[in-house]
């Protein structure tokens, strides 16, 4: 159950998108097409937009870069969250993450199962934080995209989403690494 507090502002989050696909380019990219239009209709920026194959230290590489990029809060992949052999997108985010965010994945894997059953078993979407960042990774499919977005993602990255939100929490990412004294 969402729901949105019309009193309180928006505040737009800068976004990075990022496709992990050996064979869609650009002009292929369906997925990655879809994104940016939920995420530029909703309010937000897609503050950066890349393509990268299924290759670990590549993916690893780009998370990196939009992790140090201060413009850059949120990065939304689509791609390489299946179990067949090139599929290593989860694996590259752990190497990037300081924190999961279980929850993501698991509300994912949720949402999906209302749509195809059983199969969403073989979806391993995950979420966490870097650098102060958020990660998300989704299918590659444009229907996952969209279901990650409209049913996730589109509500937590709202400051106004009730009874709390991602937003709210965003200049409190990098408190471990504030020394005291």
């Amino acid at each position: 159950m969402s729901k949105i507090d019309e009193s309180r502002p928006f505040i737009g989050v800068n976004i990075a998108v990022l496709t992990i696909s050996d064979s869609r380019t650009r002009e292929t990219d369906t997925s990655g097409d879809r994104l940016q239009q939920m995420i530029l209709e909703d309010g937000h920026s897609v503050a950066a937009r890349d393509i990268v194959t299924d290759d670990k230290d590549k993916i690893v590489a780009r998370l990196k870069a939009f992790v140090a990029d201060p413009q850059i809060d949120v990065v939304i992949t689509s791609g390489g969250t299946g179990v067949t052999g090139r599929d290593i997108t989860p694996e590259a985010f752990k190497e990037v993450m300081e924190k999961e965010i279980e929850g993501f994945g698991e509300l994912f894997r949720w949402v999906s199962y209302q749509k195809v059953g059983t199969s969403t078993m073989q979806s391993r979407a995950i979420g966490g934080v870097a650098g102060g960042t958020y990660l998300f990774a989704l299918p590659g499919s444009p229907s996952a995209c969209r279901d990650g977005w409209t049913e996730i993602l589109r509500y937590q990255l709202d400051a106004r989403h009730r009874p709390c939100n991602l937003v709210e929490l965003m200049p409190r990412l990098m408190e471990h690494l504030k020394t005291t004294g």
